[in-house]
């Protein structure tokens, strides 16, 4: 089965991501907070990017 064809295989992704941002941001400072970054950074990222297609 294709990934890319699931119905739910993107937004789990986008969810574990922000999950995993969250409670990297709660857990300290110092590398938990680059992980923080990428984890609520990329869903960010992710969910901007069709809007920032359609302009073009």
């Amino acid at each position: 089965m294709n990934w890319r064809r699931s119905t739910f295989a993107l937004p789990l992704l986008i969810g574990l991501l922000s999950a995993v941002g969250l409670l990297s941001a709660l857990l300290g400072d110092g590398g938990w907070d680059a992980v923080a970054w990428l984890g609520l950074g990329v869903p960010a990222v992710l969910s901007v990017w069709p809007l920032l297609r359609r302009r073009q």
